[in-house]
Order: C-alpha cells, then sequence, then structure tokens
C-alpha cells in the first residue's frame, strides 16, 4: 500500500480507572483517530457501582471542509464522532462547547434523559452558537415490574445532533455530526479492535469508495461493528465472509441457541446494532469487503475493505491486489458536494495504520478498556 493511500492509526482514549467524579483523563495509544470509552477501570467495579463519567465535546467545523464533527480535544474533530462506551447503571455528563456560528445539540438512543438534556429544540435543548451546555445520560439494568421485566439499557446506541438546519437536526447529520454509544452489561466480551460504520445517505461516514473507511485487524483477533444508519435511504450492512448472531451482543449463548445467524442486516435512518467477529475465522486472511447490499447504493460508492491481515501483521497473498483493484473500481450516481459529502481535503482519512509485520498490535488485555472506533478528522 502506497504511503498516500496509507490511513493513520486510530487513537484509543479512555478514562482513567474509577476515581471520584470519573474525570476524563485520556491516555493516547498513538496518533490519529479520536475517540473515546467510558468504560474504563475494573468492569466489575464499574458496572456495581454505577460511575459517574464526565466528559467534555467539542463541536467544530473540520479544517477546509463544510463536515461538522464531535471532538474529545479542541482542533481534533472527527466523522464519525467518538465511540462512547458506559456500563450499565452508569451516568455521563457530557460538556458539549459548541465553537461553530450555527445552533446545534447532541441527542441520544437507548439511554435515560430528561427534557433539558434531549438536544432537541422542542424542548429548548440545544447549544447556541459558541455556547457550552452540559447534557446528562443515565442507564439502568432491567427490573421488575408488575410481575415483569423492563428492559435495561445494554445495547449498541448512537447519538447525534437535533438542531442544525431543522428542528431535527437534518443539517447537522447530513455534516456528519453523529456517533456511536455502547452500553455493556457486566460480564461483556471485549474487543481488540472496534469500528463504527454510519450509512449516512449513500455514503459510509460520509465518504464514498474508495476514499471509504479500509477497517483493519490481524487474524485471530476479536472485531466489534457498531452499524448505524442516518439520512433519508434504506440500507443493509453486508459482511463478506463473516456472520454474527442476531441478537444483542452477536454471540450464540450455546450450541443449542437458535437465534439466527446473519451476515447482512437492515440499516435503515435512526437504527443501529453492533456484533462482535473473530476476523479470518475458519476463512482466513484477506481483504474482504462490507458494504450496503442496495445495489445502486453499492454501485455508488457505498463500500469498503475489511482487511484481515496475518496473524503477525504481514499482509496475506493477494490482499494487495485486490485493494489495489477496489481502488480502481467506477464509482458514481450522486452530486457529493450538494451532499456534503466526499471527496474531502487531502488529510482528512478515515482508517488505521497497516501493522508492521512481526508486530500483532497493540492488542488488549480482555479485561481492559475496550478500543474506540474512529473517523476521518
Amino acid at each position: 500500500m502506497d504511503k498516500e493511500s496509507r490511513p493513520t492509526l486510530s487513537r484509543r482514549s479512555m478514562l482513567a480507572g474509577a476515581a471520584a467524579a470519573g474525570v476524563l483523563a485520556p491516555a493516547v495509544a498513538a496518533s490519529g483517530v479520536a475517540a473515546f470509552s467510558a468504560a474504563a477501570g475494573a468492569e466489575s467495579a464499574s458496572a456495581a457501582a454505577g460511575a459517574l463519567r464526565q466528559i467534555t465535546l467539542y463541536a467544530e467545523q473540520l479544517k477546509d471542509s463544510n463536515l461538522i464533527g464531535y471532538a474529545l480535544e479542541p482542533g481534533k474533530p472527527t466523522i464519525p464522532g467518538p465511540l462512547l462506551e458506559i456500563y450499565e447503571g452508569d451516568t455521563i455528563e457530557i460538556e458539549l462547547v459548541n465553537t461553530t456560528n450555527q445552533r446545534l445539540s447532541i441527542h441520544p438512543h437507548g439511554v435515560n434523559y430528561e427534557t433539558t438534556s434531549d438536544g432537541s429544540p422542542l424542548n429548548d435543548s440545544f447549544n447556541n452558537p459558541g455556547e457550552t451546555k452540559v447534557y446528562t445520560w443515565r442507564t439502568q439494568t432491567a427490573y421488575q415490574r408488575d410481575g415483569v421485566y423492563m428492559p435495561g439499557s445494554a445495547g449498541y446506541w448512537h447519538y447525534h445532533d437535533h438542531a442544525l438546519g431543522t428542528d431535527h437536526g437534518t443539517g447537522g447529520l447530513a455534516r456528519g455530526l453523529y456517533g456511536g454509544l455502547i452500553v455493556r452489561k457486566k460480564g461483556d466480551l471485549l474487543p481488540d479492535r472496534q469500528y463504527t460504520v454510519v450509512f449516512n445517505e449513500q455514503s459510509i461516514n460520509n465518504l464514498v469508495a474508495p476514499n471509504t473507511p479500509m477497517l483493519e485487524a490481524n487474524k485471530g483477533e476479536r472485531v466489534e461493528f457498531v452499524c448505524v444508519g442516518h439520512g433519508t435511504l434504506p440500507h443493509t450492512f453486508h459482511l463478506h465472509a463473516h456472520r454474527w448472531a442476531d441478537n444483542r451482543t452477536g454471540h450464540l449463548t450455546g450450541p443449542d441457541d437458535t437465534t439466527q445467524v446473519i451476515d447482512n442486516r437492515n440499516l435503515d435512518p435512526g437504527s443501529s446494532f453492533g456484533f462482535q467477529v473473530i476476523a479470518g475465522e475458519a476463512v482466513g486472511a484477506g481483504a474482504w469487503m462490507y458494504h450496503c447490499h442496495v445495489q445502486s447504493h453499492s454501485d455508488a460508492g457505498m463500500s469498503g475493505i475489511f482487511l484481515v491481515r496475518n496473524p503477525d501483521g504481514s499482509l496475506p497473498d493477494g490482499a494487495q491486489a485486490a485493494i489495489d483493484r477496489f481502488h480502481g473500481m467506477p464509482m458514481g450516481g450522486m452530486d457529493m458536494k450538494a451532499m456534503n459529502m466526499s471527496p474531502v481535503p487531502t488529510g482528512v482519512h478515515d482508517g488505521i495504520a497497516p501493522l508492521a509485520p512481526g508486530n500483532p498490535s497493540a492488542k488488549k488485555s480482555k479485561n481492559s478498556p475496550p478500543a474506540a472506533g474512529h473517523g476521518h478528522k
């Protein structure tokens, strides 16, 4: 892979252990794309104690672009925004700093909040230009009421603007103000790598092929996908050669679990799901495609590569040729400028750097906080 097409190394940020007030202390594994995991500290302690997590996000326009993203640090907005992650029972307070000259907000799916943290103009909940506002999201475990169990918050969710352009945030979504949100149960398996994939109109993370994110892993690593739909078009997410169970986690509970196993799932606007796979399990290393299976959408550029390297990080036979073919595929079918989408300025790219041969990457312990997703900056 030549230097120009080589994506940057994804950055992993996390909270320090369950300290008082849970103040954010970013720990950067490498330079590149910003991300965030609030599920740090001891897993059991976080799930049981219901920790308070406090972070600051910045809404900023991307350099040399009309796109806008959320950021953990000033000057580093990404699309998608940082992947937020907490355990059931936790509360997260988000101080949102609006650095733009337009009103905007942050609105979550799947968690509890009061009208003041709704992020919608209906409830007068948004940031005016230049304004800073705190949004509070709470989570809960399943509980019994009237003889039945009410659901908890665990799941693969997302957050997005709900105020820019219209009272529904249509302009904010078109310009990139969205990100992934995970609420875990105690005992959930933690991945080695995480990727947020957002189908927004006929783009992936506001990019179209061949500039779409190249998602990488070494064979045998546990990879988590957080899939989100936005815009006005119906989509389906398909991953070549890998499968998952159609439930909350993507895992089967045992050999007799009859949950349907799938490799393609609807991803309509406002919906989200997630799953984990073992990279290359039973199929081997290689350049595997992921794409929208609405044919006109994939033809228009809604496709990308899931590159599974050899266990030592080296490129498998045939992978480079497949990558080159992907970059030569004809794409077209929409006015990207009108949709505030790719092509993007030089240096704005999504992905992670290829792993050096003999270096299986910063593979994380199953007891460590999960790696976080990524977006172009």
